[in-house]
């Protein structure tokens, strides 16, 4: 290790160069990983935070279902009469809506029944009331856009008027922000043709409940975007099977759900593809210097030979200078990388917990110290005759 050191200060200027080289990757590596993490919350969040184990689509949906698919008010009743199922409607749409100060933002309308498992409660103001169906509760990206608690948002060719009730934690479907609204509204919402007579239920048109969905008001249709499920632990996959055939559904895991919000799987090929380049490039790169440093050195290495070093003892020299070099370099990376996060904050979707930077990190140091190995075979197989002969 004393000589790997004394090398190390001898050479500083070509192991400052190949750490520098280790430090841009890591560092890439880190903020490609955050962008990556952060995009994925930017997008599903919403889905994240329900307290639901899977979702069930309309049957034949095969991709963009929270768009495309929908499910009646039937088909969520006839899912909460499953042995130990907890069934609600479940209305995703994307919209935009202008307040009453003339702030115009986009929004994920998210129609949740008052009371069941998806009602997100409220942080700040007041949550939402069966008994008033036009309130809404937001996330807290449209309040740091501009929109307060109190506000009354104009829906954007349609006419329909939402009260800002309450504030929640921060949701966003599909980068934009989350507004939870009853599914009464909700299908005001997304079934209203533009230009029509906005319709409000009146006070004999029945509501929602927590077991199933009510008629549609003003004869829109009872009809929802998915079903939110909580089935017991270990649900037979057979049993489930069954089921979606009984009820013309497809059932999916929550997590498997994200991949029905637009774009998700499409940011998540491409950021994870740069991310596996870059864990291709790491080894490459640090394994290309360190065979140029063992050639270069080989009259030393076999002088070392010569003077009785062991082979076991070289090993340790050449992997104690990558472990150095990697390491250091890793170290810089990883607080460049948290710099980034720093310095962007809540500009853009970017998001580095210190669990994921680590993991990160470590496998970084990894590939680099596995690319440094590929130089273990040639310092093992030095010969002291034959090198010291030729050097002559």
């Amino acid at each position: 290790m004393f000589l790997a050191l004394l090398e190390l200060r001898a050479a500083r200027g070509r192991f400052l160069l190949m750490g520098s080289v280790v430090v841009l990757v890591a560092a890439l590596v880190g903020i490609v990983s955050g962008f990556t993490t952060g995009l994925g919350d930017d997008t599903v969040s919403a889905l994240r935070r329900l307290p639901a184990t899977h979702v069930a689509f309309a049957s034949g949906s095969d991709s963009d279902q929270f768009a495309r698919g929908l499910v009646d008010a039937r088909t969520a009743g006839d899912w909460g009469r499953e042995d130990g199922a907890e069934a609600t409607p479940l209305g995703v749409t994307i919209t935009r809506g202008t307040t009453g100060r003339g702030t115009e933002v986009d929004l994920a309308a998210f129609g949740v029944v008052p009371g069941a498992f998806t009602d997100p409660g409220a942080d700040d103001g007041g949550r939402l009331d069966p008994a008033r169906p036009d309130g809404v509760v937001v996330s807290r990206q449209l309040l740091d856009e501009g929109v307060r608690i109190g506000d009354t948002l104009v829906v954007d060719r349609l006419g329909i008027r939402l009260h800002v009730v309450g504030a929640t934690g921060r949701s966003s479907y599909g980068h934009v922000p989350v507004a939870y609204m009853t599914a009464d509204t909700w299908r005001r919402v997304r079934f209203t043709a533009p230009g029509a007579a906005s319709a409000t239920p009146g006070a004999g048109a029945p509501s929602a409940t927590p077991g199933a969905a009510s008629a549609a008001p003003a004869g829109l249709p009872a009809q929802y975007s998915a079903v939110a499920l909580r089935l017991p632990e270990g649900t037979d996959a057979d049993a489930l099977a069954d089921a979606d055939r009984r009820h013309d559904t497809t059932t999916v895991p929550l997590e498997t759900a994200f991949a029905a919000a637009p774009g998700y799987d499409g940011e998540r090929l491409t950021m994870t593809s740069i991310q596996t380049f870059l864990f291709l490039i790491a080894p490459l790169v640090v394994g290309a210097f360190f065979a140029v440093w063992t050639v270069q050195r080989t009259p030393e290495l076999a002088l070392l030979r010569a003077m009785g070093a062991s082979r076991r003892r070289l090993l340790g020299h050449t992997l104690a200078q990558a472990a150095v070099v990697v390491a250091t370099g890793t170290a810089v990376g990883a607080a460049l990388a948290a710099g980034v996060g720093l310095l962007v904050g809540e500009q853009v979707p970017f998001s580095l917990p210190a669990g994921t930077l680590a993991a990160t990190m470590l496998a970084v140091a990894v590939v680099g110290l596995a690319g440094s190995a590929l130089t273990l075979r040639r310092v093992a197989t030095v010969d002291p005759m034959t090198l010291l002969g030729a050097g002559r």
